[in-house]
This record gives C-alpha cells, sequence and structure tokens, in this order.
C-alpha cells in the first residue's frame, strides 16, 4: 500500500484533482471545469491535472484513482455504462492514456469511502449515501462494506421513481429522483427562468416567489425519496455530498420538516441525516483511497 496517492473526481461540471497521504491529508487539490460534450478536453485536462500533482508531490510512481458517472468495470479499468452524458467516457482506458496505473469506479461509492473512513460515516457499518450536483449519485454501505450489487449497478439512487407519471431520466425510469433535484433539469424545472440551483437558492433567499415554489417542490421530493430509503434499508445513517447541499439550512432544515412527515418512525426513532463531511472533494478523495490500496 502506497503512501501517497492521486484522486480525480470527474464531475459534468468540475474536475476535482487531489494528492492525499495514508491519513486522508490534502497535501494539494486542484479544480478544473470540465466542458463537457469536449471529451478530449476534458480528458487532456485530467491528464495535466495528474501530472500537475504529480510535480507537485515530486515524483510519478503515484497510482491514480479516478471517480465518474456510470457504472465501472469488473476490473476497475474504465466507465462501462455512463448513458445520456459524458460522451467519449464509455469504456475508456485511463491507465493506457495517463501511462499510469490508474483504478476507475463510480463518483457516488467513492464519496461514500472516503466518508466511511475519514468523516461523516466514521465507525458506522450500514450507511447510505448520496450525492448531489449535476445528477443524484448513491452508494450503500452494508456491514462496513460498500455494496455494489450484480453489474456495480447497486445504489444509483438518483433513478428511483418519484413521480410514475413524469418524464423518463437517462435511465428511461419516469419521474427520477435525479431529474427532480439534479441540477441538470434546473432549467426545465424552472420554466428557463433559472439555469443553476445556485441561482435558484439566490433567488430563493432573497424572496422570491416563485423560486421558492420550485425549491421546496424539489426538497419535498428528496425528502420522499429519502423516507422510501430509509424504510427499505433502514440505515444507520444517510449522508448527503455533492454541491447542492452547500445550500445549507435552506435544504437541510425542510427536508428536516419532510422527513417526520414522509418516514415510518417506529418507537419515535428516525434516520440520522448528516451533510458529508469532505464537500465536493469527497469523490476525488475517496478515488485516491481506492487506488491507494
Amino acid at each position: 500500500m502506497s503512501s501517497f496517492a492521486i484522486g480525480i473526481d470527474l464531475g459534468g461540471t468540475r474536475i476535482k484533482s487531489v494528492a492525499i497521504d495514508a491519513d486522508g491529508h490534502i497535501l494539494h487539490e486542484k479544480y478544473h471545469p470540465t466542458n463537457d460534450g469536449d471529451d478530449l478536453g476534458w480528458k487532456i485536462t485530467v491528464a495535466s491535472a495528474v501530472k500537475e500533482l504529480q510535480s507537485a508531490l515530486g515524483t510519478h510512481n503515484l497510482n491514480v484513482g479516478l471517480s465518474a458517472p456510470g457504472l465501472p468495470d469488473n476490473k476497475n479499468t474504465c466507465i462501462a455504462c455512463m448513458p445520456g452524458r459524458m460522451q467519449g467516457l464509455e469504456n475508456f482506458n485511463w491507465s493506457e492514456f495517463l501511462h499510469q496505473e490508474t483504478y476507475v469506479l463510480n463518483d457516488a461509492v467513492a464519496a461514500m469511502i472516503c466518508e466511511a473512513k475519514f468523516g461523516a460515516a466514521i465507525n458506522k457499518k450500514n450507511v447510505v449515501m448520496l450525492t448531489l450536483g449535476t445528477g443524484v449519485g448513491g452508494a450503500i454501505l452494508i456491514d462496513g462494506k460498500p455494496y455494489q450489487g450484480a453489474m456495480n449497478k447497486a445504489g444509483h439512487i438518483g433513478h428511483m421513481v418519484i413521480n410514475d407519471e413524469g418524464e423518463p431520466d437517462v435511465t428511461g425510469m419516469p419521474g427520477s429522483l435525479e431529474d427532480c433535484i439534479g441540477n441538470c433539469t434546473i432549467s426545465k424545472r424552472s420554466e428557463g427562468k433559472f439555469n443553476s440551483t445556485y441561482e435558484l437558492l439566490e433567488a430563493y433567499r432573497n424572496g422570491d416567489g416563485f423560486a421558492k415554489e420550485v425549491w421546496l417542490k424539489s426538497v419535498r421530493q428528496l425528502g420522499v425519496g429519502l423516507a422510501s430509503i430509509a424504510n427499505i434499508l433502514s440505515p444507520e445513517l444517510i449522508v448527503l455530498g455533492g454541491g447542492i447541499t452547500q445550500a445549507g439550512d435552506a435544504l437541510f432544515l425542510p427536508l428536516k420538516h419532510f422527513m417526520k412527515e414522509f418516514e415510518w418512525q417506529p418507537l419515535g426513532k428516525t434516520t440520522e441525516i448528516e451533510k458529508a463531511v469532505f464537500g465536493d472533494m469527497a469523490g476525488a478523495i475517496g478515488a485516491a483511497c481506492f487506488a491507494m490500496k
């Protein structure tokens, strides 16, 4: 096991890169825009980020972990399936491209590894994590181990159905949780008025009535989804990560209210919900942890 590793989180909006030591300390970190739609461009950006971190650490003999949306292959060499977005990602062999041993895993699973090892889920055995960003990712920890299921598909909570009469998402599921709160649908959900969740939240905080209606509907639907997860899996903890959690109280306070409304609470016990400790860097840190082993 190496004492250092590089982690890359390939998101739909930004590429996050870190170098960490075995204790999870971030030694260096960098952000770059993804520019989704220009697949050669973001591949070159990943390569540049790896070289920058190698240079900063003074060594090129480091494993690289790369987290990305989609389903990895069984050998963790590439993302084998990613429908609808990130064209050029499927079956792309990163070890060959980077000329460096590179291990690829799903972004939400990477974030879960980070939080279980260093963050909000330390010492927890049964945990569910959701990443709220461009889309909605998910990961499941059972008895202290990530559960990925057949075809590495388990944990794709963003594709659970909230509205069976809604439009199909990228996997064909109608009215999915991802389409209810993911940044990828904000323009559609706001009838073109807002282009990002950040813009929506700014208007919401400034008292815009329409923004309030759109945002609280999305949070309510998230609450329905989380209550369903709690009832099915009964985890000790649900961890929320990703850029949308930067909303802070604007997200967590109404979410707590909706959970009380929808979650089955035998003997008055509710499922704890925590914000990820590592924020939007969790995927990159988890990828580095995965590569370090």
